[in-house]
């Protein structure tokens, strides 16, 4: 199956929750937590040790608000991007939320996130 397939609704089911999750995840500082649903290839791709440093020192990533404005997906090859606008409680603006969902081994995983 491709992801790219499903509906709005039910993409919406799958990645809002995960989203969600790392928002939670990212402000309590749960590093092992925040990557558990990321994908292989984006595990293999990743310098943990310098990722670990980055995400125990952001500002930004440590006190995010937890509720966000959806603004739609974006379906590509066999991934999908979600995106969300996202605040801060420290820093002033409005960034963007980025996720990209696909599904590995039958899972639907994530192969990218960021916040810009």
């Amino acid at each position: 199956m491709n992801i790219i397939d499903l509906s709005d609704e039910e993409l919406a089911e799958i990645a809002h929750p995960m989203w969600d999750d790392l928002i939670t995840y990212s402000n309590k500082g749960q590093y092992g937590k925040f990557i558990r649903k990321f994908s292989y290839e984006l595990l293999l791709g990743l310098n943990e040790v310098e990722l670990g440093k980055q995400f125990a020192h952001s500002e930004l990533s440590r006190n995010l608000v937890e509720e966000r404005d959806f603004l739609g997906f974006i379906r590509r090859g066999e991934h999908v991007t979600a995106l969300y606008r996202v605040r801060s409680t420290v820093k002033p603006g409005e960034y963007i939320g980025r996720m990209v969902l696909g599904y590995e081994k039958g899972e639907v995983r994530i192969f990218a996130a960021s916040i810009f």
